[in-house]
């Protein structure tokens, strides 16, 4: 992003943007209220350039899910849901539950939902540590009771930043505390989804997470093959393979069979998914489609310019 100044991952301020963040807008899918500066997307004075002429006709082999978080500065909550229908996505995920009626409304699914670790982002304190496992594990329960309650199919998971521990102890321990909890997802027919997580970048909190334990695909994938269970997979990050791993297509071959969950961006930045970034995303879809995934691909980059104009390019790319 080029407005982003580089943040000292182990200074005081990163630790209160962190927060600020997380309490604004990450996995809480805060809204901006009525009495925001920003204009409604559907306002009289809306910039010409930012309205929908006509809802988007896809070709419906890709589920398209808008990420709340990303927009959550530039739209509320029922502005999101407008431009998710808008566009033909099926679902705005990693929201609170407080606005889910407001996606049923719109007949919208909650892709995947999100679990609560407050005041921490959900991704530092994981199930690799012991000391946070049995918060993890309530926090984890809880949210699959919200999620079958509502529909959602998927809750979202982390490993947590290492902090001393090694990966082998690491991948033990997330292993002993997922599988306590897998087989109350499997009662209430909802997945959980490990999700890995970039550690190269490290000039923005959402942009990467130094530290994170779980930063390679094939380290999750051992993981999921060690749980077991048909309800714990991988949310394939597609950004975060790239940055880590690369051979994205090869890799949704190889992992077909545990990807629950997919999530898009532009790289380098974390931006929107144009000409000015590295990933081809027609030939990714494509290979989703080659796979038969059947699951929602959420967009998730960090808008540069005009939403709109950024997530209906994201929508249209994708839609193979």
């Amino acid at each position: 992003m080029t407005n982003d100044q580089p943040l000292d991952q182990n200074s005081q301020n990163e630790s209160c943007n962190r927060r600020d963040l997380f309490r604004q807008v990450a996995f809480t899918g805060a809204a901006i209220g009525a009495g925001s500066v920003v204009p409604s997307l559907f306002a009289a004075d809306t910039p010409k350039k930012s309205k929908l002429k006509k809802p988007l006709k896809l070709k419906g082999n890709i589920n398209h899910s808008v990420v709340g978080w990303c927009f959550a500065k530039h739209w509320s909550m029922e502005e999101t849901c407008m431009v998710a229908r808008q566009l033909g996505c099926e679902s705005v995920e990693l929201v609170a539950p407080e606005h889910w009626p407001l996606l049923r409304k719109y007949d919208l699914q909650c892709a995947i939902a999100s679990i609560d670790m407050s005041p921490d982002p959900p991704f530092k304190k994981g199930m690799n540590n012991p000391k946070y496992q049995p918060r993890v594990i309530a926090e984890t329960k809880k949210s699959i009771d919200q999620a079958a309650d509502f529909g959602c199919p998927t809750v979202i998971a982390f490993t947590g930043y290492a902090d001393g521990i090694t990966k082998e102890e690491g991948l033990k321990n997330c292993v002993k505390g997922f599988k306590e909890v897998v087989g109350y997802a499997e009662r209430m027919k909802v997945t959980i989804a490990i999700e890995m997580l970039n550690t190269r970048e490290g000039t923005h909190p959402m942009k990467g997470h130094p530290g994170y334990q779980g930063d390679d695909t094939e380290y999750c994938i051992e993981m999921i093959k060690q749980v077991g269970s048909e309800n714990f997979k991988l949310l394939f990050d597609i950004y975060h393979v790239q940055i880590q791993n690369g051979d994205v297509i090869r890799r949704i071959h190889q992992h077909k069979d545990y990807i629950a969950h997919i999530h898009t961006a532009g790289n380098p930045g974390r931006g929107e998914l144009d000409d000015t970034q590295e990933i081809n995303y027609p030939p990714i879809m494509q290979a989703l489609v080659d796979i038969g995934y059947e699951g929602y691909v959420g967009h998730e980059f960090i808008p540069t310019r005009d939403p709109l104009v950024g997530l209906t390019e994201a929508v249209k790319l994708c839609d193979v």
